[in-house]
Parts: structure tokens; sequence; C-alpha cells
């Protein structure tokens, strides 16, 4: 090899070498870049509004059961949701996910949606943004450690006290959720008296609020039996809340 040739050899390697070393720094930052685009499309599929109606609309109604899982109450509740066919969402309170994580599981199983009803049940509404990450981050853990890969579509605050939660809870991809119609069942005022509200009060499109946990939910569950009848009978079907 001429010494001419030896020279063009190393400054063509030498040249490599260079534009390697550039490419790099742009590679790992387009990777980045991606990844947190993707991280950020994700989390941001949905927005900040407080949802109160189906996904259909018109003569539909959706039901939505708090507080739970619970022992008695939750498995009574789902096998008369089963028998009806109806798919309804469950709320759930992170410290009754951790004692009944088989609840959980049956719930998915049964093709119900889940949502994030914070860990402890605590009033959010005054609480950073931070502090309330660190509470739905926590409550999404729990879930899915019951429900590997659960998908958690909706966040609800306790007592509807809102406050920076809708914000944090769809950058984490769960569209908050709220009612059009509270039958006011954590007073239990007999099953009588739910089902004549809830065949006064719902309307069309409208999200209906319920518990199945939280205390005695038994004319909660004797209601919902008798009231899914007559519903289908006046033209309701059974939807699930809105998604924006």
């Amino acid at each position: 090899m001429t010494r001419t040739t030896e020279r063009t050899v190393r400054g063509r390697l030498g040249l490599r070498r260079r534009m390697r070393r550039l490419a790099l720094p742009l590679l790992l930052s387009a990777g980045l870049c991606a990844g947190a685009l993707g991280t950020t499309g994700t989390a941001q599929a949905v927005d900040a509004t407080v949802i109160t109606s189906t996904q259909s609309g018109g003569r539909t109604v959706s039901f939505t059961f708090d507080d739970g899982p619970d022992p008695t109450h939750t498995p009574r509740l789902l096998e008369v949701l089963r028998r009806h066919g109806v798919k309804a969402t469950f709320c759930l309170w992170g410290d009754h996910v951790r004692q009944h994580p088989h609840l959980v599981r049956q719930i998915a199983d049964d093709g119900h949606r889940l949502c994030n009803h914070s860990m402890a049940h605590q009033d959010m509404g005054g609480w950073s943004q931070q502090q309330v990450r660190q509470n739905l981050e926590q409550t999404n853990a729990v879930i899915r450690q019951a429900v590997p890969n659960a998908q958690i579509t909706y966040y609800r605050a306790p007592y509807g006290s809102w406050g920076q939660s809708p914000q944090v809870a769809a950058s984490m991809g769960m569209q908050p959720l709220g009612w059009r119609m509270d039958i006011a069942d954590w007073t239990p005022p007999g099953t009588a008296e739910l089902v004549r509200r809830l065949m006064q009060g719902i309307t069309p499109g409208a999200v209906v609020l319920m518990h199945d946990g939280g205390g005695d939910r038994s004319q909660t569950v004797s209601a919902v039996d008798q009231v899914i009848p007559q519903l289908k009978s006046q033209g309701y079907t059974f939807d699930q809340p809105a998604v924006r």
C-alpha cells in the first residue's frame, strides 16, 4: 500500500468514527424523544373532563358501584349482573382491593370495567398534584397486583371532592368519572325506596352512582336485581361511561 493510499484509508476510517460519534447522541436523543412521546401519548389519551354520561348516549344507562370489593355484597352483585347480562363499572377502594384481591379478579373476569377510587377513600380536594399522583399510583399498583396488566379506565374522587385530581388522573390515562344520579344508598332507605329512586330518577345517557362496599349494601343489590328488567322493558340498554 502506498503512503497516499494509506493516508486515504486512514482518513476514511477516521471520518466514519467521527460520524458514528456524532450520530450516537442523535440516535439516543431521538429514541428518548420517541419514548417520551409514546408515554405522553398514552397518558394523555383522555382529557380532564369529569364524565357523567354514557358512551353511546340515547336510551342507555351506566351502573357504577363504589367502595368495593366487599366479601359479602360484591359476589351477590356480580351474580345479579351476570344473570341479567349487564356490564358495569366498579370503582375500587385500594385497601379493600388489598384485602380481597380474588374479588377484583372476578370483577375483571366477568368483563366489568375498573375504576381507581383512591387508596383509603380520603378527601383529596386540597391535596397537591404530587400527593394525588402518589395515591393513585399506589392504588393502581394494588389493583394490578390482583389483576396483572389490568386496564384501569376511570378515576372517581372520594366524596366527589375533585380538587386537582382530574388533571392528574387524565395524565395517567384515566378518565375522571362523575355521575348524573346518586341514589344515596349509603344511607339504606329500604329496597322499595331505592327502586323508586332509580326508576324515577334515571334519564337517558345517565351514569348512576351506587355502592357495593363500605357498609350493608344488600338493599342496593336487591334493588338492582329488580330494576334491570324494568329498565329493559322501557327500552333501556346498559352501556359504559364515556371516555374522551
